[in-house]
């Protein structure tokens, strides 16, 4: 295990803008490190990795106290709309997040939207709905987004190719009690995971989108990247998995009837959703241009561009086979 290089800074943290429903924010984004995702066993996650070890909950406390202070010179600075604060797992578990914390963080952003994410195992209602009162503070402004990683609404898809321990009725009745307490859903889909083909991976993204658009308040879709120390790595170093074509990421979007936010982790890289390497960057762009804009002629367009790798895509969403090796690299 290597050592941590300074256990009182985030992992990361930028500031940005984002998208919710018809306007633009600022925002703040910080992934900190907490006591670690209880689950611990999706076949593509390393972030269950980035945790402390074997402190003591005073210990714990003190040093991502020291993180969310971080945050807050940020927040003082920059004055955000928006923000997004991540750990490796679930903020409402509070063996990971301790409550202590959880109040905090809710305190610091009073007034502003604050997004977080949780296993739906860790979404109390009692506990929700305070700190959903409590962002409020003395006007309306605030709000709690509850990020869900369902990933995708197949039970198949979700247990076999990820191992996520969570079912879609699980994740409805969750949403259902999260609207009750006053809060709003994100919800984390996974594009193309292990054992999938390229259409397949297409196919369930497009039938999700569908599913989740009456239950959820926003959709973000993350194409699979190749991270490090995972099941997911081993299969990818046996040429066993390919991440999705940049052309698949876009034809999604392009034909959703809702907003579909998309960050491609890895973009235009081996690990990570690309192409050929010369079309990768202006998808990219456009990509990126539309989880701002939402503008889908935009996204359109790019599907009508043409380039010498679409006919191996093509030919890969038409002929790739299930249960076996990927056509291409």
């Amino acid at each position: 295990m290597r050592p941590i290089k300074n256990p009182e800074e985030p992992l990361a943290i930028w500031s940005g803008q984002d998208r919710i429903s018809d306007k633009q924010y600022s925002s703040v984004t910080a992934i900190i490190r907490s006591g670690g995702c209880s689950w611990n066993r999706c076949k593509i996650c390393q972030y269950r990795h980035e945790r402390f070890f074997g402190l003591d909950k005073s210990e714990l406390v003190r040093l991502m106290s020291a993180q969310v202070n971080r945050v807050k010179d940020l927040i003082e600075k920059n004055n955000p709309e928006i923000v997004k604060i991540y750990t490796s797992g679930s903020f409402f578990d509070p063996a990971e997040v301790p409550e202590e914390i959880q109040n905090l963080i809710v305190k610091l952003v009073r007034g502003r939207i604050l997004i977080v994410e949780s296993r739906c195992d860790y979404i109390n209602e009692d506990r929700l709905s305070r700190h959903v009162e409590n962002i409020k503070g003395d006007g309306e402004n605030g709000e709690i987004f509850v990020a869900i990683g369902l990933e995708t609404t197949s039970d198949d898809i979700r247990e076999k190719c990820i191992d996520k321990g969570l079912s879609f009725s699980s994740y409805k009745k969750t949403a259902e009690l999260i609207h009750k307490t006053g809060g709003k859903i994100k919800t984390y889909l996974l594009h193309k995971p292990p054992y999938l083909t390229e259409k397949e991976g297409y196919d369930d993204m497009v039938r999700s989108i569908k599913e989740i658009i009456p239950i959820t308040d926003l959709i973000s879709m993350n194409p699979c990247t190749v991270q490090k120390n995972t099941h997911l790595e081993t299969l990818w170093k046996q040429q066993a998995y390919r991440p999705p074509y940049l052309w698949t990421v876009a034809s999604i979007i392009a034909q959703s009837d809702a907003h579909v936010t998309c960050d491609p982790i890895g973009g235009g890289q081996v690990r990570g959703p690309h192409n050929c390497g010369l079309c990768d960057s202006m998808i990219l762009d456009a990509i990126r241009d539309y989880n701002i804009s939402a503008d889908q002629d935009l996204i359109k367009s790019v599907m009508e561009m043409d380039c010498k790798c679409k006919k191996e895509w093509e030919y890969v969403m038409n002929q790739e086979k299930p249960w076996s090796m990927p056509l291409t690299r």
